[in-house]
């Protein structure tokens, strides 16, 4: 593109009505732009020469910016396998937001609606998790902790209460909560003559027991955020037909007060794959006790099947949880449980370290865990600031960090940091900076290493897969109603590595996801080859040789 082709495109902007250039007509343009994105800024008076909207710099500042960027090359025409993708699932560009870079380079070569702030679903938890990476560190680990009061007599019983601390250990679940169950027997404690007392105070009481996101209540995705997360507060039933018409039910994790009501029989029919046909229903019932009930017919053909099913709440679900491995384990418990504070006088009993923080973070990207992810956040408001912890300490936290990263989130909206949420926004840009930071930190391999990867696992483990983004492409997904999104690095087969966010927010987003695939297939194949025309573009294809990959560790 020649300096004669930007200065005639800027003459062009600078005659249009004024009222033109700062109208809200074309709320996806970018009209006026923060300082920080001077050097971007050629970039964004192309992509808004081609969308209408008018440019807010003067003439000499453009000049000086395309003498400093000359190999800007901006399209607000995207590659035509995502320009069908798009038309088949009947988006409009107004509804798409693109940002497309080389790892290393900060100036895009494709920018779309970069600036206009979107939902971004679960693309949301980049923020939270490379933030949490960044201010607790890839090591920070939970505890779980265990107090008592009163006595222990020569028995082992302990005639007082025991205390459970949480911290919100994001994957405090079976295998993990044993272990505190043996150090407290360890401890000299088989026996509890008393209450088990949960103390909940890390995060504010605010945080916990809320409404469902969406109407379905039972759903494992639903699950909010609690000190004393156990399981993600979910079941899973797996049930085992046979040719004797019996049907076996087996449940995940054992809960003290859970009994099972098994009226299923199998059939030799057709499998229907309806999982409400024999989803329980879970009862609570007066005496304490919580029935889950079964009834109906299942097909041998079916065979076996695993049911996850949301129940009752945090605190209920903890201390069943925590009494069944206590009572599994010789323990004797006969008292009440209840929510309470560990009183000053009690003593450290034993304590239970989770995760790393590393390992934590990948569950939370691979697998697209929202309530991990919540927990998460919470815990940044809480260690940044101090307990409790509030939506709004995390905010701050987390914003704050950002700044002092150099990344520029101006646009950004936190709720509960997981993109389950119809309030949270970012922009595409913010999160190509945000993965242009996290692969120039010390936290690159294991941030990136966190992401799905195409074609092989996670949420990407069923796309791309015949195609040659499948297993070079790590990509964090993102998906509700009305929202799809995808934002990562893609190892190209020119050599390079690119950073990819793509957001959209439309009613028949759902039906994008081909648009999606086409843009990182297109990516692996190497943006420097250039464009497909399928309607007039402001920018030339720029011609490049390849080159040795420069980014550094991280991307892939």
């Amino acid at each position: 593109m020649t300096h004669a082709f930007l200065s005639s495109l800027a003459r062009r902007l600078s005659q249009l009505p004024s009222r033109s250039r700062s109208s809200p007509a074309s709320p996806h343009c970018a009209t006026s732009l923060p300082r920080r994105f001077a050097p971007r800024a050629a970039a964004w008076l192309l992509a808004c020469a081609a969308l209408g909207c008018g440019a807010s710099l003067p003439l000499a500042a453009q000049a000086r910016l395309k003498a400093k960027h000359p190999a800007v090359n901006v399209t607000t025409v995207l590659p035509q396998p995502v320009m069908v993708g798009l038309q088949r699932a009947h988006v409009p560009l107004s509804s798409i937001s693109v940002v497309v870079e080389k790892v290393g380079d900060r100036t895009p070569i494709v920018a779309l609606n970069a600036v206009k702030p979107m939902m971004p679903a679960s693309t949301m938890k980049l923020v939270t998790t490379y933030s949490g990476l960044s201010i607790l560190g890839p090591d920070y680990r939970w505890r779980t902790s265990a107090y008592a009061d009163g006595t222990i007599d020569a028995n082992g019983v302990l005639h007082g209460n025991l205390y459970i601390q949480g911290t919100g250990d994001p994957k405090l679940v079976p295998e993990e909560l044993i272990d505190l169950v043996q150090k407290i027997h360890k401890a000299g404690i088989t026996g509890i003559d008393g209450a088990l007392v949960l103390d909940k105070r890390y995060f504010d009481p605010s945080t916990r027991d809320l409404p469902p996101f969406d109407d379905d209540s039972t759903a494992p995705y639903n699950v909010g955020p609690d000190p004393l997360l156990y399981a993600f507060k979910s079941l899973s039933f797996t049930l085992t037909p046979s040719p004797d018409g019996s049907v076996a039910i087996d449940v995940l994790p054992a809960l003290s007060q859970l009994q099972i009501d098994n009226q299923m029989h199998a059939v030799n029919g057709p499998c229907r794959g309806d999982a409400a046909t024999v989803s329980p229903t879970v009862t609570p019932q007066p005496n304490g006790k919580v029935v889950a009930s079964f009834s109906g017919e299942y097909s041998e053909r079916c065979g076996p099947r695993t049911i996850n099913v949301a129940v009752l709440d945090h605190s209920a679900f903890f201390a069943g949880g925590f009494l069944a491995l206590w009572q599994q384990t010789g323990g004797t418990f006969n008292g009440t449980t209840r929510d309470g504070a560990v009183p000053a006088g009690a003593r450290l009993v034993a304590t239970h370290q989770g995760p790393v923080l590393s390992d934590i973070v990948r569950d939370i990207n691979k697998f697209s865990n929202n309530t991990m992810a919540r927990n998460l956040f919470l815990t940044i408001g809480a260690t940044e600031d101090q307990p409790p912890a509030t939506p709004a300490k995390s905010a701050r936290a987390i914003k704050a960090f950002l700044r002092r990263d150099s990344i520029d989130m101006e646009s950004l909206t936190l709720d509960n940091g997981s993109g389950l949420s119809r309030d949270e926004h970012v922009t595409a840009l913010a999160l190509a900076d945000l993965l242009q930071r996290a692969n120039a930190s010390p936290l690159a391999q294991v941030f990136v290493e966190s992401l799905p990867i195409a074609g092989v696992d996670g949420t990407m483990r069923n796309r791309l897969t015949n195609d040659g983004a499948g297993g070079n492409a790590h990509i964090k997904t993102g998906t509700l109603r009305d929202v799809r999104a995808i934002a990562g690095y893609v190892a190209s087969a020119d050599g390079n590595s690119y950073i990819v966010v793509s957001l959209i927010n439309d009613p028949h987003s759902e039906a994008a996801r081909a648009a999606h695939d086409a843009l990182l297939e297109w990516v692996y194949q190497g943006p420097s080859q250039g464009f497909t025309k399928v309607a007039d573009s402001v920018a030339e294809p720029r011609a490049s040789k390849p080159r040795k990959n420069p980014h550094k560790r991280g991307a892939h």
